[in-house]
């Protein structure tokens, strides 16, 4: 499995919001230069944080991104679906195959699927979180 670009940024912006341990949010620009993320991208990523309830956005001159949720209650299978959408545990295979070998084929992939599903919904961002190095912390990089 490979995670998108658009999902690594949209974790790398999670991991580091919730090892700030903030309760003022933090500006997305902050966010780019710490993670080295292109600010308008991460902008248009970290809407869809909001818009799925993993952040809140806070307007105004002292606004910015924080956590809605605690990080133990944030798994990776959130942050993939609320970018990518559904881990689908509908694999198709079209009709390359004929009868049985196709059904049993195709309830090993869906089985593959589900444990996948289950297992990102494991990974809590508080697991990865505590094995940062504090240096990822929010530190605008010095240029």
């Amino acid at each position: 499995m490979k995670l998108s670009r658009t999902v690594t940024y949209a974790l790398q912006a999670t991991l580091q919001l919730a090892q700030a341990d903030q309760k003022d949010p933090i500006s997305c620009s902050k966010l780019a230069a710490a993670g080295d993320m292109p600010e308008r991208f991460l902008l248009q990523i970290l809407r869809n944080l909001v818009n799925h309830g993993i952040l809140q956005s806070t307007r105004g001159v002292e606004g910015g991104y924080s956590l809605v949720r605690s990080p133990e209650s944030i798994s990776l299978l959130d942050i993939i679906e609320a970018i990518d959408g559904p881990v689908d545990t509908k694999m198709s295979l079209g009709n390359s195959l004929n009868g049985e070998a196709q059904n049993r084929l195709q309830e090993a992939l869906r089985s593959i699927a589900s444990s996948a599903r289950s297992q990102l919904e494991q990974v809590k961002v508080a697991h990865l979180v505590a094995s940062l190095p504090d240096r990822f912390a929010l530190e605008a990089k010095s240029e």
